[in-house]
């Protein structure tokens, strides 16, 4: 479990001197895991530097070969590791990382700082146990319990849904239709044509999106088509009314000539000559 660059738990240039039982281990949890006794880290007096092997008083620079043991140290928990932004929190008595109130996993809910499991940090800098964060990957979830920030690298997810949008064309009654959307990753608010497969963000192209309200397009069109069969109703009633107009104009034509016929016939009748008597 040793070497020059530490261990699984923590990235360090030193061995710790045990002081119950006078081993070196790269950290505690090393010497825990192997010994069927536990190691008080706060009684480390001794360390070994990995390099020269020069056993010396706990401090951050070897004495004889000036390595670095860490660039952390914590002379209280004597604690070494890389930078990660770590603190020594006086009320707690120990090394924390990341905020300096109290922070659970937002996955199980147990303090992470005091667990033995190590935390995982995500791209939005939240903390996780890395156990939670690998269950989590498993099961298909790959946004941050807190702030729904893509938890790793999601572009080659993207692709594949690009081309799984480019082969899945939307029904005909939904091509054009466009929502606004909130992008997760980046914060930006963007309009984007909808699909059911994703709503990609034309900030970062990221498909961590949110829909922020309902269709616009498919609204609108619903609007147009709403208008255009009201103007269509319209002008069939105008049609109907100019037909009717035209039907009443044939119907008088047609009587105004039946009346001029009733009255020519009437005139012939009047001028015809009378017949002389047929003598018997």
């Amino acid at each position: 479990m040793a070497s020059p660059v530490g261990c699984e738990h923590y990235v360090r240039s030193c061995l710790l001197k045990a002081p119950c039982c006078g081993k070196l281990y790269v950290c505690r949890l090393c010497h825990d895991a192997e010994e069927n006794h536990e190691m008080d880290r706060f009684k480390v007096r001794e360390v070994q530097c990995s390099e020269c092997q020069t056993v010396q008083e706990a401090q951050q620079t070897c004495q004889q070969c000036n390595v670095n043991f860490g660039e952390y140290y914590c002379d209280i928990c004597h604690l070494f590791d890389k930078n990660k932004e770590q603190y020594h929190c006086q009320p707690c008595g120990i090394c924390r990382i990341g905020p300096r109130e109290k922070q659970n996993c937002p996955v199980c809910m147990e303090d992470i700082h005091t667990s033995r499991i190590g935390a995982h940090v995500l791209p939005c800098g939240h903390l996780l146990h890395k156990t939670c964060f690998d269950d989590m990957v498993r099961t298909g979830a790959y946004r941050c319990p807190l702030c729904m920030h893509s938890a790793c690298s999601m572009e080659y997810h993207w692709k594949q849904i690009d081309k799984e949008i480019s082969l899945s064309p939307m029904p005909t009654e939904y091509q054009g239709a466009t929502v606004k959307i909130l992008c997760n990753d980046c914060q930006t608010h963007c309009t984007v044509p909808f699909h059911v497969l994703g709503m990609k963000c034309t900030g970062c192209g990221s498909y961590n999106t949110a829909q922020d309200g309902g269709l616009i397009q498919q609204q609108q069109g619903g609007e147009q088509q709403q208008q255009q069969g009201g103007e269509q109703q319209q002008q069939q009633q105008e049609e109907q009314q100019q037909q009717g107009e035209e039907e009443e104009e044939q119907q008088e034509e047609e009587e105004e000539e039946q009346q001029e016929e009733e009255e020519q016939e009437d005139i012939e009748t009047d001028t015809e000559p009378e017949q002389p008597p047929t003598p018997h």
